[in-house]
């Protein structure tokens, strides 16, 4: 079984003490970071809105969603709170705008402490790195914010079953694979783990980096 290469021993501390915390979080920073705020404005975000950035990594997205929010409406999460505390440290304008404590250390999709406020959350590139389990619990757990109204993800799409047990090469290059990462799904797999969370699940058309496909659910109250 190959290893994500974010699970190894002391891989965020020395990339952090490197200076190199824009690096393992995907590379193409400004761009990434754009389209994730652009995404979340045409879904309807506004500065009265909260939102919870999952696997927020340095705050690729969180420094120009913080700005643009209310003071404290910006949740984060990740697997390292070490490497959220560095985005905090470098990447934002104005950090008073986070308070340390909207930054949280989850490794099981868990969302300790995350304010019961939350209307939005967005996962962008993280389930491309998880088996597909995860994306069931994280939207298993979402379910108790009540007024939470839109999940924004991404996934790697095969296009069939039979092409999904192979390396598939996505439009941007990438190779992902069904058993190790970077893992591919179907599209129907994810309507279906929609489904039996609670949630509905569409695709949409926009291009992302990478190849990344966007899935946009609504919980079904």
């Amino acid at each position: 079984m190959v290893q994500n290469p974010y699970d190894a021993e002391g891989f965020h501390d020395a990339a952090i003490a490197a200076g190199k915390h824009r690096d393992i979080v995907g590379g193409r920073w400004d761009e990434t970071g754009r389209v994730q705020m652009a995404i979340l404005q045409e879904a309807g975000l506004l500065p009265h809105h909260h939102l919870l950035d999952i696997g927020a990594g340095a705050l690729r997205l969180g420094c120009k969603a913080v700005p643009y929010l209310q003071p404290g409406h910006y949740w984060a999460t990740d697997a390292s709170r070490a490497l959220l505390l560095a985005g905090h440290r470098t990447e934002l304008s104005d950090p008073g705008r986070l308070p340390l404590d909207r930054l949280v250390a989850d490794t099981r999709f868990e969302y300790p402490g995350a304010s019961p406020d939350i209307t939005h959350a967005i996962a962008f590139a993280v389930f491309p790195h998880l088996p597909m389990a995860y994306l069931r619990r994280a939207l298993t757990n979402l379910r108790r914010f009540e007024n939470l109204e839109k999940l924004l993800f991404t996934v790697f799409l095969a296009p069939d079953a039979a092409r999904a047990a192979l390396p598939f090469r996505q439009p941007d290059g990438v190779v992902t694979h069904d058993i190790r990462p970077p893992y591919h799904v179907l599209s129907e797999d994810v309507s279906h783990m929609a489904q039996v969370t609670g949630w509905r699940a569409d695709r949409s058309a926009a291009m992302l980096p990478r190849g990344q496909v966007l899935f946009t659910a609504i919980p079904q109250r």
